[in-house]
């Protein structure tokens, strides 16, 4: 039924509810080998689903689609209500993606409590989809805030030696966050007419003030998320400790959830307060874009320099959303989903070097090309992504992000300027420091090449970054409707 707005399957609670399922099963299997292509089997399911959801997704509107809608504390206006927009569907899918190839990456990596890491990877691809579906503000904070457990089981339990550390400091950041955003959401309530329906609190017109006060509530919140300068600390220590699959799904997913509340709450319900707390996200955005990536140049921690790196990309992520125009908006949308194709590739190749090496420092390497050529190969392409080079998919994203803001905020779109070129030293530099030269990290010849499993982790990631860089059309068609819409929204500015 393609691209029906309403159908009768709930299609939506199926791609949510599988991998849960699939958990509660995990612990009756016996024998590691089972539980591991038990695991993965799911979530390929899963990723079908997100597939069939995509090709038959109606690119023509801006309705939602999909959706389901059932009463369930009707007495105080909370419904079990999923449906899915020209955005949440590109994350649905992206979500779906990287959660099988989060699955092989941990294939050999994980050797202690492999049930229960399983079951903490169903149990967060199931929250983070229903994060991407949920038109209900409550059950949207139910999926919000219970992804906090699995991520900080994953860190916690399966980190490296500072995980305890790291795993504290990610969950007390991401919880006082979201405390905020529960307050936000509790006035929303009692100002939209005590209901919790998403769409039906869109369509309210929020008083002056109110809106300055959510605005601040939830800019808090998802500036955690993002993370945001100076909220961003969390994340290189939470990165450096997770296990390969626990940066993945950080740097691909996780890290979404603060842009895409933005564009689902900041920007269509408080529409005055966005506008009026633009010029302080934009001068956010350019700190960040600059002052992260000067962090990450800093760096001899592989993962630390990508972790820092990805502030300075959010950084240009939210300056698009903050623009409020056409080219502005679409291409931080863009460059969502590619900084989550891109820097999850990396994060992956990175474990995969890791695994053979055990090593994260940047000047013990040199040479991997002449010893691994095909990982090479690999590592170049998705980091010339990452520096946004013409061809791949970051060029894409960001050449739109810098042509919407120059005129708006010429500082800001400077700022953008520079960010790219300082990424260009630091990516660069790791390529060359890593892969060229002599040869230095001990016992390099037993080093093995990319294996049959990694390949098929890396070769769908490489396939967007080329698909996306040569030919956008059919992303920007998914999404052009719904962030006309959105744009529609935020103008509604004192009406």
């Amino acid at each position: 039924m393609t691209g029906s707005l309403l159908i009768d399957v709930p299609i939506l609670s199926i791609l949510i509810f599988l991998p849960a399922v699939a958990a509660l099963l995990v612990p009756l299997l016996s024998g590691d080998n089972l539980v591991r292509w038990f695991t993965f089997s799911v979530l390929v399911v899963d990723f079908m689903i997100a597939c069939w959801l995509l090709i038959t997704f109606d690119n023509t509107t801006a309705q939602m689609q999909f959706v389901e809608s059932t009463p369930w504390v009707a007495s105080l206006g909370i419904s079990y209500k999923l449906g899915v927009d020209g955005v949440s569907v590109l994350f649905v899918f992206l979500t779906a993606l990287l959660g099988w190839i989060c699955v092989l990456a941990s294939w050999t990596a994980i050797k202690k409590r492999l049930k229960e890491f399983m079951i903490c990877l169903l149990a967060i691809q199931c929250l983070m989809l229903g994060v991407f579906c949920a038109l209900d503000l409550f059950l949207f904070y139910v999926f919000w805030e219970a992804m906090l457990i699995p991520m900080y089981l994953i860190i916690g339990i399966w980190g490296g030696d500072n995980r305890i550390y790291a795993a504290f400091k990610f969950f007390l950041y991401t919880l006082t966050g979201s405390l905020l955003f529960l307050i936000g959401i509790l006035v929303l309530y009692f100002a939209g007419g005590r209901t919790f329906d998403i769409l039906a609190l869109m369509a309210v017109q929020y008083d002056y003030d109110l809106q300055l006060w959510v605005f601040i509530a939830f800019l808090i919140a998802f500036a955690v998320k993002v993370p945001m300068v100076p909220m961003h600390t969390w994340l290189p220590d939470a990165h450096v400790q997770a296990p390969t699959a626990g940066s993945i799904i950080l740097a691909g997913v996780l890290l979404k959830m603060g842009a895409y509340g933005f564009i689902r709450f900041s920007l269509p319900m408080l529409p005055d307060a966005s506008h009026y707390f633009a010029p302080l996200m934009q001068g956010l955005s350019g700190v960040a874009i600059v002052y992260g990536g000067f962090l990450a140049l800093a760096q001899q921690d592989i993962k630390k320099l990508i972790a820092y790196s990805s502030i300075s990309h959010m950084g240009l992520i939210t300056l698009g959303l903050f623009t409020f125009t056409e080219n502005g908006t679409t291409g931080a949308v863009i460059q969502m989903f590619n900084h989550g194709i891109t820097t999850g590739a990396l994060f992956l190749l990175i474990g995969v070097v890791y695994e053979r090496t055990h090593s994260r420092d940047i000047p013990a390497y040199g040479g991997l090309l002449k010893v691994i050529p095909i990982y090479g190969i690999f590592f170049a392409i998705f980091l010339l992504s990452s520096m946004a080079v013409p061809g791949t998919n970051g060029f894409v994203g960001e050449i739109l992000v810098l042509s919407g803001t120059f005129g708006v905020n010429n500082w800001a779109a400077s700022a953008g300027v520079l960010g790219a070129l300082i990424g260009a030293a630091y990516l660069l530099g790791i390529y060359r420091q890593m892969l060229l030269g002599p040869i230095r990290i001990p016992g390099a010849a037993k080093i093995s090449d990319l294996n049959k499993r990694e390949l098929s982790c890396a070769l769908p990631l490489l396939l967007f970054v080329f698909w996306l860089g040569l030919y956008p059309k059919p992303f920007l068609s998914i999404l052009k409707p719904t962030l006309a819409h959105l744009l529609e929204q935020t103008m509604r500015v004192g009406l």
